[in-house]
């Protein structure tokens, strides 16, 4: 199998002229691809990978493209791949139509191959110490934190408030988990982040609503700043100090609540959600965005194959709140999301909503697995 891990690195100045450089030149060889496809179709031509390579090739030869040698050759090709990606996407209906790049995009990246080479039999990506040699970067400082395999490529990721990472893509055998009897339905929610079917409840830590004050107050300040000011500049890396902040916090929490459902339980089963449709509800669309099920469900799906735990997920459309999980009974009363605690009608058992939802999600799941 293969994992992404990432790891803090510290270029020098020469480096980071040189990252910057290689991000421009990316992003203007991806825009260059997507006119050219763009004037293409228009003409009723159809054209892949090949013929914007084959533009890539010329451009290097004329003289006022000539920084484009400066740069990593690999990088250049793999906006083209990234390009030709995002047109199969948009055709298989899986994403939007491709569209320019921006510069002014500050969270940048590109991505380059570790190739072997013949003559000196060792390869062009590779690490060294507390080092990561790259084409044409030669060693970069990095923050290694644990070892890793074999590495198949490499991101170089700028971020918003001009932090630099590597992110290797790396060869990795899991050690599978020994296989366990446990099973657990899990109900998400805004509230509490979820209640699984044995009690164990998660409460939502509200990263964002925590933050929201501060965020705010430095929106605000960024807003009254003079356009293409140094001022603006400095306070536009506050605000956005303020959302790197709250990222890492939620992304750590997802990862420590799916790690520790892998290790306890052999079978989770989730609701299948429609989150997109969910997100029209301008309501709770900020509540939901910020509590980031898709994220927490996607991360346990690739835990699970990892060590070898099965997630389920039972349809959209199946009344796991409104469902008695005693005697079957369904109640229309339960609807109204304001109800938490509730009494069967036809066996008088007494539901906590969100435990009630969480065994019938695991009763479903379990049925249709």
């Amino acid at each position: 199998m293969n994992k992404g891990v990432i790891f803090r690195a510290y270029p020098t100045k020469e480096q980071a002229e040189l990252i910057s450089k290689t991000l421009g030149c990316s992003r203007l060889i991806y825009n260059k691809g997507l006119a050219y496809r763009n004037e293409s179709y228009k003409k009723g031509e159809k054209v892949g990978y090949n013929q914007t390579s084959a533009i890539l090739t010329e451009m290097k030869t004329e003289e006022k493209y000539s920084f484009l040698n400066e740069v990593d050759s690999i990088a250049l090709q793999q906006s083209l791949r990234d390009l030709d990606r995002a047109f199969i996407n948009f055709f298989e209906k899986r994403a939007k139509y491709p569209v320019f790049k921006s510069k002014h995009h500050y969270q940048l990246s590109y991505r380059t191959v570790n190739q072997k080479n013949k003559k000196q039999k060792n390869y062009s990506i590779r690490i060294e110490g507390n080092r990561i040699r790259l084409p044409k970067l030669g060693f970069l400082k990095f923050k290694q934190t644990m070892e890793v395999g074999h590495i198949n490529n490499v991101t170089v990721r700028r971020t918003a408030t001009g932090k630099y990472y590597v992110i290797l893509n790396v060869d990795f055998e899991p050690e599978k988990l020994e296989s366990g009897s446990n099973f657990t339905g899990i109900d998400v929610g805004i509230k509490t982040f979820y209640k699984d079917s044995n009690g164990n409840v998660v409460n939502n830590p509200k990263y964002l609503e925590k933050s929201q004050k501060k965020l705010k107050r430095e929106q605000r300040k960024l807003s009254r700043k003079k356009k293409n000011s140094k001022n603006r500049q400095k306070q536009r890396l506050k605000v956005a100090r303020v959302h790197e902040k709250i990222a890492n916090q939620r992304n750590d929490f997802i990862h420590k609540c799916s790690t520790k459902l892998i290790n306890e339980n052999q079978v989770i089963v989730v609701e299948d959600l429609n989150i997109k449709g969910m997100l029209k509800n301008h309501k709770l669309a900020k509540s939901i965005s910020s509590v980031s099920w898709s994220k927490f469900f996607d991360t346990l799906e690739y835990k699970a194959e990892w060590y070898g735990r099965k997630v389920i997920k039972v349809p959209t459309m199946y009344p796991s709140s409104q469902t008695c999980s005693k005697c079957g009974y369904k109640n229309p009363l339960v609807k109204n999301l304001s109800v938490r605690v509730w009494e069967c009608p036809c066996c008088h058992a007494r539901h906590d909503r969100d435990l009630n939802a969480s065994v019938n999600i695991l009763n479903k799941g379990l049925s249709v697995a």
